[in-house]
């Protein structure tokens, strides 16, 4: 059961998110019975899944995306990263405020609207969520090709997403946008969760930690909950390298894309990354802070 004081941190998700109260596991439970075999009492009696369990987090994304997204079919390779609804939720309405400023804070909404996702992942979570609450049209760019392959079925098997997003296949693993934006076209905005970790056992390092603040034993086999592949969890160089090469890869696509976004999730990466926008010479740049819960990200924001 999340205290008060907990409570209190989830209401600084974006003021759109649709998550800021707790779950209603009675709605979910209705609209999606398979969650209602994962939901167990916490120590005040009250309805919760354990959310160190990977199927229980995945029948819970599978209820909420049908409550709240339209979404009917959602299914991930077993492998594969299963993300927090709320905080990718706010990454969207994040970049809805940003898009809103060439409109005097109107959102602009419909298929107009081109958003371009680096690493759209097997999930593809953030084009369900966009094109939900604004409509946008989305190309989804994924290295992966089973991830590739995922992605595609899910925009198939949604009827409210076909002909309204595409996934694309980066096949050279140098390259960000190369191959992924074609000659002529224009995008409004692009999103991008890079991989977080310099390697695998980063990754499993951080695993242990957060099962651990879970409840789980430390002699357990680690487990990620939330899954992930190789290369949605990290890359040689980790986020710091990426988002790098992501910035100069940038300015050749200067004249095509308005917005140029990604997460930043660990803070000392951020000194650094402003440095090279500056010798980009970038025409504006921000860092938005995000806080969904306990945890704190960054959006790095920039423009030519």
């Amino acid at each position: 059961m999340d205290t008060p004081e907990k409570k209190s941190k989830l209401k600084k998700l974006h003021s759109r998110n649709r998550h800021l109260a707790p779950y209603n596991f009675e709605k979910l439970c209705a609209i999606h019975p398979a969650l209602s075999k994962y939901i167990k009492p916490n120590k005040e009696n009250e309805p919760t899944i354990n959310f160190s369990d990977r199927e229980a987090v995945k029948a819970l994304n599978k209820a909420l995306l049908k409550t709240y997204y339209d979404i009917d079919y959602w299914e991930l390779p077993k492998d594969n990263l299963c993300p927090p609804i709320p905080g990718r939720a706010d990454y969207i309405h994040y970049i809805a405020d940003i898009l809103g400023e060439g409109f005097d804070g109107v959102i602009p909404r419909g298929k107009d609207v081109r958003v371009l996702d680096i690493g759209v992942g097997a999930n593809c979570i953030y084009p369900i969520i966009g094109n939900h609450e604004y409509d946008w049209n989305f190309v989804g760019a994924e290295l992966d090709y089973a991830s590739f392959k995922n992605a595609e079925e899910i925009v198939k098997k949604n009827a409210r997403l076909r002909n309204k997003v595409e996934i694309r296949m980066q096949f050279n693993p140098n390259n960000i946008f190369k191959n992924i934006i074609k000659q002529g076209e224009k995008f409004d905005i692009i999103i991008c969760n890079p991989p977080f970790f310099r390697s695998n056992q980063e990754v499993m390092e951080q695993t242990m930690r957060k099962l651990k603040n879970l409840g789980q034993k430390s002699d357990q086999k680690p487990i990620q909950n939330f899954g992930g592949n190789n290369s949605e969890l990290w890359c040689r160089g980790g986020e710091r390298l990426f988002i790098t090469k992501m910035i100069k890869e940038s300015t050749d696509f200067k004249h095509q894309v308005k917005w140029f976004t990604t997460l930043v999730s660990k803070k000392e990466n951020v000194r650094i990354l402003e440095g090279i926008l500056k010798r980009e010479k970038v025409r504006d740049y921000r860092i938005v802070n995000m806080q969904q819960g306990n945890k704190i990200s960054r959006l790095l924001v920039w423009r030519f």
